[in-house]
């Protein structure tokens, strides 16, 4: 698992930048790196997919096209994201503007969770994605293994409802309607991992008090029919402090932990950190900070595949090609200029394929690798 590229769409749907796309794809495809989350949207913004409700634009359609069949060519497989919590890219806002322009009554960003307008537009487009011909490959979205699955929403948070139930009821329906359009591709709703109001007692391991208060709830939202796997986001210098200090390291180690832990005891499915990072905008800063976060959820991730555990990989926030330096938004991870990191994942991946390969695909859950690992005398030295 690898990294999160928000940016692919965007920059494919200009002639002058789609080489960028196939660069950033060899380049991490070089270091190992497998699987890639980004956007299938762009709602009502700068070089939209999605104009309006249901009307597309066909070149930016085609663009997403080229981003499916060039990740093909490289043999990394796609988590595509289907609508944003954020005004980034449109996101949920956008489609309350939509609804508010043919003359409903919306008071809250969070009435796209609730109105029945504004879910119908929602499906509508997860309808217009799933079921997209290639234009390269010929292939309809939801038949191709290129795609690896579906994410319902980026950081999904109803924050007009605490206690988490309006969000839960959209994640329900959501789930079960991805679903009925393609059975065949593994679904995740993109959650940042918050501990909810169902399981009080461990809301001391929430970065903050106020992440209990945004709606979501990770452990009663990933026990919905439909959802396969599990997902958290990390970003201590966001939920704890920008200062960066050991304690954002302390911290992700409980976090992952305990995300691992509750997917295998209580979910009985794989976690993703489907984001993580640190930004070099940060007081404190350094390159080998960022090489210490990354080694530490590597870490933690492979110790967890030695135990044939829940825990299911990691997605860096995020990696860029060189010369898109107005992109950055500090998380930027260029691998061809930091060498230290290009390493560390170049090392991981080596590090995840060979415990991998010593278990059969139809056993991984099953024998759970130890009579694999009890045979192999080097697996504490990679």
């Amino acid at each position: 698992m690898d990294s999160t590229l928000t940016w692919l769409m965007v920059f494919a749907a200009d002639q002058s930048t789609r080489g960028k796309v196939t660069e950033v794809f060899q380049q991490a495809s070089a270091v190992g790196l497998s699987v890639c989350r980004t956007w299938a949207f762009n709602d009502g913004q700068w070089r939209a997919l999605q104009k309006t409700p249901a009307v597309y634009d066909e070149d930016v359609f085609k663009a997403l096209d080229f981003v499916v069949s060039e990740a093909k060519k490289f043999k990394i497989r796609l988590i595509l994201s289907l609508v944003n919590n954020w005004e980034a890219y449109g996101g949920k806002s956008q489609y309350v503007k939509w609804g508010k322009a043919t003359g409903l009554n919306l008071t809250s960003d969070d009435d796209f969770f609730s109105h029945p307008t504004l879910k119908s537009y929602y499906k509508a487009h997860v309808k217009a994605v799933l079921n997209r011909v290639n234009t390269f490959t010929n292939m309809t979205y939801k038949d191709d293994p290129t795609i690896f699955g579906w994410e319902l929403m980026n950081e999904p948070r109803c924050e007009s409802d605490p206690s988490g139930d309006k969000l839960h009821a959209w994640i329900e329906e959501m789930a079960v309607y991805v679903k009925t359009i393609d059975p065949k591709h593994l679904v995740q709703i993109g959650l940042e991992g918050f501990y909810g109001p169902s399981t009080p007692n461990k809301a001391q391991i929430n970065p903050n008090s106020y992440a209990q208060q945004v709606g979501t709830d990770f452990i009663r939202n990933h026990q919905v029919l439909g959802v396969d796997f599990a997902s958290a986001h990390i970003y201590p210098d966001s939920w704890i402090s920008q200062e960066i200090s050991d304690a954002h390291i302390g911290f992700t180690k409980t976090w992952m932990q305990a995300h691992i832990d509750d997917a295998e005891n209580y979910l009985n499915m794989p976690v993703v950190f489907s984001e993580f990072g640190v930004s070099a905008k940060d007081p404190g800063y350094n390159s080998t900070f960022r090489d210490s976060l990354i080694s530490t959820v590597y870490t933690i991730l492979l110790n967890s595949t030695k135990k044939g555990g829940a825990g299911g990989g990691s997605l860096l926030w995020q990696v860029f090609p060189e010369g898109t330096d107005y992109m950055d938004d500090g998380y930027a991870i260029v691998l061809s200029k930091a060498l230290s990191t290009s390493n560390i994942v170049s090392l991981h991946s080596k590090r995840l394929n060979t415990y991998n390969s010593l278990c059969s695909w139809k056993c991984h859950w099953g024998c759970k690798k130890k009579h694999a690992l009890d045979n192999f005398q080097l697996h504490e030295e990679l």
